[in-house]
């Protein structure tokens, strides 16, 4: 495991936090609407009354606006996340979103969908921006569980936390046509990723 957890590269920004944040949801909302691939930065322009120019300037491109927007929109971050316990951190994690939130979390990954897989660009910034961070945090939030005495250094499942975490928020609606709830999510903490962490 990492030794610190990474840190988001700053950026320098001319816009407001207000107007930046208008901008962010214009995009996801984008993205709900017509998906990834037919998310135009003409289409972002025209929603927000902003012109093309300024969006190049303050993002690389689509696939960088598109990975800040989903940082920003993210309710919870581990990197705030300290119970004192691995049990609470985990449950931390899930009872701080509300299920609304969820269900537009669902809507945003059917959005994203194909073009993660297809789009090295997008996959990269979506890395980098989101991924990247909260697996350092998330290593961080084992390893003080590890030095608590919470859990052993040599636990198999401690590299699979974030793969049944994400599992289990990608499964609930294939097999059960419904979003991840904070209480559909806990019971599977407490049921599947903790039973496998020994706690």
């Amino acid at each position: 495991m990492p030794t610190d957890p990474p840190k988001p590269a700053a950026r320098r920004t001319r816009l407001t936090p207000e107007r930046e944040a208008e901008l962010y949801e214009a995009v996801l909302d984008l993205l709900r609407e017509v998906g990834y691939d037919a998310l135009t930065m003409d289409a972002v322009a025209a929603r927000t009354h902003s012109s093309k120019a300024t969006l190049y300037r303050q993002w690389k491109g689509k696939p960088e606006l598109v990975a800040r927007a989903l940082r920003h929109d993210k309710p919870v971050s581990l990197a705030n996340i300290d119970t004192g316990s691995v049990r609470g951190d985990l449950h931390a994690m899930v009872c701080r979103a509300d299920t609304e939130q969820m269900e537009k979390d669902t809507a945003l990954l059917r959005g994203l969908g194909h073009a993660v897989h297809t789009n090295p660009e997008l996959h990269r910034a979506l890395r980098e921006v989101l991924v990247e961070p909260e697996m350092g945090w998330l290593d961080a939030m084992l390893r003080r569980a590890v030095g608590r005495g919470e859990l052993a250094a040599d636990n198999p499942a401690i590299p699979f936390v974030a793969h049944m975490m994400i599992g289990g928020f990608f499964a609930r609606p294939l097999i059960d046509d419904r979003p991840p709830d904070a209480d559909y999510l806990t019971r599977y903490i407490d049921a599947v990723i903790l039973p496998a962490l020994g706690v």
